[in-house]
Order: C-alpha cells, then structure tokens, then sequence
C-alpha cells in the first residue's frame, strides 16, 4: 500500500485565511493528509480550533512547542512533508523567504525542507505589484518554489484588482499535479 502524501499547509495573516479551511477538506478528500502551521497574525483571522477541526490533528503554531522539545517541530515537519503549500502568502512571508530570515516556526520549516513548496500570493494589488514584492516573488522563483499567481478580484479595502488568491480549484489542482 503506498504512503498517503503528506502536504504541509502554511498559513498567513491574510482575509483569505478562511479559504484555507475549504483547502484543508479539498485535500483531504483528495486523499492526501495535511497539517498545518499557522503564522501569529493568521490567528486574527482563522482559528486553530476551525483548521484542526477539519485536519484531524493540532494545528502547529508559529512559535517553538515546548511539548516536543526534544524534537526540532520545524526539522521534523520539513523532513515528514512531501509538499509544502503557503496559501494565503503575504507579501511578508515572501519577503522573509526571499531574504532568508527565518524567525518563526513556518519560515524555518520552508527553509529546511527538501520538499517541493508552493506558493499562493493573496494582497492588496499596490502591495502584489511593487518593485520590491515582484523581486522576491522573481528570486524565490529562482530558487525553484513554484507560485499559484493571484487573480483579479475583489479585495478586502474594497478595490478590484490583482492579488485576489487563486480560486480553490486552481491550487487544488496545482497541488495533485505537483504531488
């Protein structure tokens, strides 16, 4: 029997939030097991109760677990995922990635897995499109993590534009094909 693939859900401090929910039951039904880090700001937004609730286990927070000291969380995280998935990314995890700063447990995790990672932008357009924001986009490509581009949409101030996460079955898809 083969091994159920494990993806790694990374969650950011963005309105889309909520749409990791409906993510973690799409994979799921798609046979896959996920877990799930959450970043601090992620948490005015989504609660881990609602993400573990639907991913079957507690949610990993964005700082150290005293409970698994022994173990490194963000070591055994990257080693255990065969694919990493940041949906929503905000232009702050993209820009700690490209700059290598690890200082949380999902930044840390990102950098020391070997396993493919996705990334799935959700901002303000002005933020999506500034210089700064599209160099580490480009440079994060360089270094062969993949980015499930956002779409035109409604946004949270209330403006249309870029920067609208991609619909759920576009990532969803994105991950099957990538696993």
């Amino acid at each position: 029997m083969a091994k159920q693939k494990k993806i790694l859900l990374g969650v950011t401090g963005s309105i889309a939030a909520y749409k990791s929910a409906d993510l973690i039951r799409r994979l799921s039904e798609n046979g896959l097991k996920v877990s799930v880090i959450m970043t601090r700001d992620a948490e005015h937004f989504i609660t881990p109760l609602t993400l573990s609730s639907l991913a079957g286990e507690e949610v990993y927070r964005a700082h150290i677990d005293e409970r698994e000291s022994w173990q490194m969380p963000h070591i055994k995280l990257a080693q255990e995922a065969d694919l990493v998935l940041i949906a929503p990314a905000t232009a702050n995890i993209i820009g700690k990635l490209a700059g290598g700063i690890a200082d949380d447990l999902l930044t840390c995790t990102v950098l020391a897995t070997k396993a493919k990672v996705l990334i799935a932008p959700a901002m303000n357009t002005e933020m999506y499109r500034h210089k700064v924001v599209q160099e580490n986009c480009s440079k994060l490509k360089k270094f062969g993590i993949k980015f499930i581009e956002p779409v035109k949409g409604k946004l949270a101030c209330g403006t249309t534009g870029d920067g609208h996460i991609a619909d759920e079955k576009t990532i969803i898809k994105t991950v099957l094909t990538a696993i």
